[in-house]
């Protein structure tokens, strides 16, 4: 449970999945976020809340199980719920781990319904991409999911008392927050428990990655430019490994499915997108940007280029963890010299967003994209617009209703 000064923080997931499960305990429940921001901390404080009996598994070992490990795990709570004749809650972390774990869920799931056992089950993963395929393969209609993304600031600031400029520097890692009077610390623990596990448990198992140094290195290397939109082909001319454009794109996809990092793409209404050759690199933890970069907290906030860079990144982030579901879409617009921060997607309703972190500017880029984009909406986040403040405090979807 996190705590913070004996405060003990619960996160809103908590009673969103106490409602789901009591109002749909005919679905599967699935948690679906990055690693290390609280989803089995949510769950121990749900089973806290509604004092059930509960059975826990975690496929999170160096060996992945097999699929007997679900049907073993899944007996036991089976026989916990006939014997104390009450709903039993089974949780399995990390499953995305068990190959084939789909197919089995959905047969054991089936023989449980069909012999009306109450069994209430809560699936874990940190891999958006094994999860959600293997959902849509054999769960269809059998599950319903929830997402627990990155800390935001409102979060940080209830939890550990952090304004603003703190959560900008050490992002939102709860498990982080008590070597934040430390920076080196702080930061040998982003790089040994965060980054590393998720690279070495996560991403390379997610699909064959034959060039895991290469990877490292595109990690490295796009915790250098923070919201910058960089082409394919300078990213390989700054690598020492050889590769070519097909292959770092790849890389990056496996990197946003391991909810690290992403490489938006340039909007253009009305064409199908590509993962062209110069994607803006969004983080979706400004943590991680700052354990590479090896830059101090003073130093990153008097720097003004570098911390306009780290505000745009935030803003992208809020946006990429708040905006979930196929429903959007958050990518950037350029124009030779002219360009737009963001631009959020929403059916037919889209919106140009601009970050202004110094001085209020000239917003040409806007006034170009909104000739091209009649219909387009606008926001300014920072000087000029919305301040930051305002923005980081709610949660983004209010701003595209």
């Amino acid at each position: 449970m996190v705590s913070c000064k004996g405060m003990k923080y619960e996160r809103a997931i908590v009673g969103t999945l106490e409602k789901g499960l009591k109002k749909t305990p005919g679905l599967l429940h699935v948690v679906v976020g990055p690693r290390q921001v609280g989803k089995t901390t949510a769950v121990r404080q749900l089973c806290a809340r509604m004092a059930c009996p509960n059975h826990w598994a975690a496929a999170d070992a160096p060996v992945p199980p097999r699929s007997e490990w679900i049907e073993s795990h899944w007996r036991l709570a089976e026989m916990d719920a006939a014997r104390s004749k009450k709903p039993v809650l089974l949780v399995l972390d990390e499953i995305q781990k068990v190959k084939g774990w789909s197919e089995t869920v959905k047969r054991m799931w089936d023989e449980t319904r069909a012999r009306e056992i109450p069994l209430r089950v809560v699936l874990l993963g940190s891999s958006a991409l094994l999860v959600q395929s293997g959902l849509t393969e054999s769960l269809t209609g059998r599950f319903f999911l929830h997402r627990c993304m990155h800390w935001g600031w409102p979060e940080c600031r209830a939890a550990f008392g952090w304004d603003l400029e703190q959560w900008l520097y050490f992002g939102g890692y709860p498990g982080a927050a008590v070597f934040a009077d430390d920076e080196a610390a702080w930061r040998q623990y982003i790089m040994d428990a965060m980054i590393e596990t998720v690279l070495s448990r996560d991403v390379f198992q997610l699909a064959p990655v034959t060039k895991p140094i290469l990877m490292r290195h595109l990690f490295g290397l796009a915790a250098r430019y923070p919201a910058q939109v960089l082409s394919y082909n300078k990213m390989l001319g700054q690598l020492q490994d050889v590769g070519n454009t097909t292959t770092l794109a790849h890389y990056l996809r496996l990197l946003e499915a391991a909810f690290l990092v992403s490489g938006l793409e340039q909007y253009s209404a009305g064409q199908i997108r590509k993962r062209g050759s110069s994607p803006k690199l969004i983080f979706w933890n400004n943590a991680l940007i700052h354990a590479m970069s090896g830059l101090a907290r003073r130093a990153s906030m008097a720097d003004g280029a570098w911390y306009g860079r780290i505000v745009e990144n935030a803003v992208g982030a809020q946006l990429l963890n708040g905006l979930q579901g196929a429903e959007w879409s958050v990518t950037s617009w350029r124009d030779g010299n002219k360009e737009v921060d963001f631009v959020v997607q929403r059916g037919a309703n889209v919106w140009g967003i601009e970050v202004k972190s110094g001085q209020v500017g000239k917003l040409a880029g806007m006034a170009s994209f909104r000739l091209r984009y009649p219909a387009a909406r606008a926001w300014v986040i920072g000087s000029g617009g919305i301040a930051l403040d305002e923005f980081f405090q709610r949660d983004p979807i209010t701003f595209f209703q």
